[in-house]
């Protein structure tokens, strides 16, 4: 984890859906609850289950695809760049075939938005946000200054 000022940030995923499966399993109860007895310890039990499944999920979520870029670091996923090797994150930027993508996928991960990043080595990397205009925005910044 980086300090210092935070110039753009994406959590990877909120928390909202914890309550998935409280929901869910509510809904079931009040089903159940019109057809008959409802088996309350059951539905609790389904409750935690699913909240305790979807944590997980968020928390990987949240590691994985999370994107922050600091005074000092971009960071995408577990992987961080020092913005001191980044050159260019500009439209001009073309993307080769076989660029790396940060934060170790395979490829830039799903609802994502590619942003070439060209560093000073000469080599293209894709890195990735949400909204990749805001954070090519931010980077620019960050570069020019």
């Amino acid at each position: 984890m980086t300090t210092g000022p935070v110039f753009y940030a994406e959590p990877g995923s909120t928390w909202w859906p914890v309550l998935w499966g409280p929901v869910f399993a509510l809904v079931g109860a009040i089903v159940e609850w019109t057809t008959g007895p409802v088996h309350v310890v059951a539905w609790v039990i389904v409750a935690f289950l699913f909240a305790g499944a979807a944590a997980v999920w968020v928390q990987a979520r949240r590691r994985i695809c999370s994107v922050e870029l600091t005074h000092l670091v971009l960071r995408q996923g577990r992987e961080e760049l020092p913005l001191d090797q980044i050159a260019a994150a500009d439209e001009e930027v073309g993307t080769p075939m076989a660029a790396r993508v940060l934060g170790g996928g395979l490829a830039v991960p799903r609802k994502f938005e590619s942003v070439p990043v060209k560093l000073h080595d000469g080599t293209t990397v894709l890195a990735w946000a949400k909204d990749g205009e805001a954070l090519r925005a931010a980077l620019r910044e960050r570069i020019d200054s």
